[in-house]
């Protein structure tokens, strides 16, 4: 497993972008944010209880986010025909990664073991990275709550701004 530290290089990845200004699905890399302060927040899967309570917050927040030139990602394993049934339901103005063959999960740490009610079965634990302009780790939040989330996030960028 990959255990990134605050100010190593953030992992390259290529997926495909559901939502806000990629529409229906385009092609994002790492590589092509080069230069804007990138938040990727995973999540464990859209639509449930506390998927759905942490990106409404985020979604409740993002004109604070834009103002600062940062650009949020959602990362979840789930399909691009999920994403848009979430984003749609939720009105969610920032995009979402599909990460199917959970490349990025993995990339950056975040596909673990989990146990509920005794069963232990792999997932995505709930954590965020935000990159900074030079593609350097800023932040690291692993096992975030999804109420205090964006919260923490805008705390983060105050730091990050010049």
């Amino acid at each position: 497993m990959t255990t990134l530290q605050l100010g190593d290089p953030a992992p390259a990845f290529s997926a495909t972008a559901v939502g806000g200004e990629y529409g229906e699905g385009t092609l994002v890399t790492l590589e092509s944010l080069k230069g804007k302060t990138v938040i990727l927040y995973f999540y464990p899967r859209d639509d449930t209880p506390g998927c759905t309570k942490q990106a409404c917050a985020i979604r409740d927040r993002y004109e604070r986010f834009s103002k600062t030139g940062a650009v949020v990602f959602g990362v979840s394993i789930d399909s691009k025909e999920s994403h848009a049934k979430f984003i749609a339901k939720h009105q969610l103005p920032f995009p979402l990664l599909c990460d199917d063959s959970h490349a990025i999960v993995e990339a950056y740490g975040v596909w673990i073991e989990k146990s509920m009610y005794g069963k232990k079965y792999m997932g995505t634990e709930r954590s965020t990275f935000i990159i900074g302009p030079d593609g350097r780790i800023q932040a690291i939040h692993h096992k975030v709550k999804p109420d205090k989330h964006a919260d923490i996030i805008i705390k983060d960028l105050a730091r990050f701004e010049p």
